[in-house]
């Protein structure tokens, strides 16, 4: 029962739900110069996030109707933009994936959103463009409290975006300075590592994931090829104000669903017997130490370990 002391609140709500439905453009009949709407695009966006996921999952993520999301599933398909492969536990079950189409798509269509946002942000001074997302993100943090699904979403994963490798590359040498007191002969490791894996990769048997907390960077690692049969796990971090939310563990999770995916036989790694967090998960996940040795290197005496978990 609405309380009679509330309908100006009521007022003020719709008021604000049809100026910001306005200002995102939610009643354009096309997206970019796509017969997308809206619905299309975040069906797109869970896909590009999800590793794989079901029709049934992507329902109930977006509160779609079964029929509408069919709807787009199909034009999706008819566009070439999603393959289906047939779910091994339940037959009547498929796993949907972004084509390269589908993910070339989603790519060129997530850009222009983030050039149009900050175009709408760079009209505004700098503190209030602050101001604005901390109040956005304070209207996010007490719906969410009232909703259960949005609540438990404290994180997202995805592949990683032009602007990921710089960010890499920084925080590895901050925070290593910070807590460790490495010097920047490590930064320039880890931008070697990053710059190799760029100019190199392999789509089908490497990657680089990202974890966001609150729409800022939260952590990152990547899982490159390193033969035939063999992964190497590299540049696990997690931002210390993420810390403690289950991020670092759900990175290597993917890392170690996609080895067994591409067929790798074994995931190696090499860390320093201080990274005890990181360690922590390996074990967790069950990797083994292989080797240690002693070193000198960042400034710093080590004991590098190499650990691996056979898949």
């Amino acid at each position: 029962m609405i309380k009679t002391e509330t309908p100006g609140l009521i007022d003020s709500v719709r008021e604000f739900n049809r100026f910001y439905t306005k200002q995102i453009g939610v009643l354009r009949e096309n997206w970019y110069k796509t017969d997308f709407g809206l619905t299309h695009l975040r069906v797109l966006y869970e896909l590009a996030h999800r590793d794989h996921p079901t029709a049934t999952e992507i329902r109930e993520a977006l509160e779609l109707d079964a029929g509408y999301l069919s709807r787009i599933l199909r034009k999706f398909d008819d566009g070439n933009l999603i393959k289906k492969v047939q779910s091994d536990s339940d037959r009547r079950q498929f796993h949907i994936a972004l084509t390269s189409k589908g993910q070339n798509t989603f790519a060129r269509l997530n850009q222009n959103s983030h050039e149009e946002v900050g175009a709408m942000l760079a009209q505004l001074p700098p503190g209030q463009q602050k101001q604005l997302v901390t109040q956005m993100r304070g209207i996010q943090g007490i719906l969410g409290r009232t909703n259960p699904d949005t609540s438990k979403a404290a994180f997202l994963i995805r592949s990683h975006q032009p602007g990921d490798i710089g960010w890499i590359t920084y925080r590895h040498g901050v925070i290593y300075a910070q807590e460790y007191g490495w010097d920047e002969r490590f930064e320039a490791l880890v931008a070697e590592i990053a710059a190799k894996f760029i100019l190199n990769l392999d789509p089908k048997r490497e990657r680089c994931w990202i974890a966001e907390k609150d729409g800022e960077i939260a952590g990152c690692v990547f899982l490159v090829k390193k033969s035939e049969r063999i992964a190497k796990l590299r540049l696990l971090l997690v931002e210390p104000t993420a810390r403690g939310l289950g991020i670092g563990s759900r990175l290597v999770e993917e890392c170690i669903k996609f080895a067994r995916k591409c067929g790798y036989r074994k995931i190696t790694l090499w860390t320093q017997s201080v990274l005890t967090a990181a360690r922590h998960v390996y074990k967790q996940k069950g990797f083994l130490m292989v080797h240690e040795e002693p070193h000198h290197s960042f400034g710093q005496d080590l004991v590098s370990e190499t650990w691996e978990l056979k898949l």
